[in-house]
């Protein structure tokens, strides 16, 4: 990035532009703390399927549970993904 534009924003924003940034992050990281309810969604609708699945196919439940737990990882990962920006964003208002 060009540190004159960034000195020339700076400059434009005057002395509110600290306490704008501030607010900036603070609803960003309020906005990527929502992000960890979907997969927490996800993960119980994976975890449903799958027993309804088990219960009327028994003999499928090896292979129901493996994709459920690779579903359930790969959603997980997602959340924790969305919590760690959060604390990210959260950390830069300090």
């Amino acid at each position: 990035m060009d540190p004159v534009l960034i000195a020339q924003a700076t400059e434009a924003v005057g002395s509110h532009g600290d306490s704008l940034t501030k607010m900036g992050l603070a609803i960003g990281a309020g906005l990527a703390v929502t992000g960890v309810g979907g997969p927490a969604i996800g993960v119980g609708l994976a975890a449903s399927k799958s027993l309804e699945g088990m219960a009327r196919q028994p003999e499928a439940t090896g292979r129901l549970l493996a994709n459920t737990l690779i579903f359930a990882a790969l959603a997980e990962a997602l959340g924790l993904f969305a919590f760690l920006i959060a604390i990210l964003l959260f950390l830069q208002l300090q």
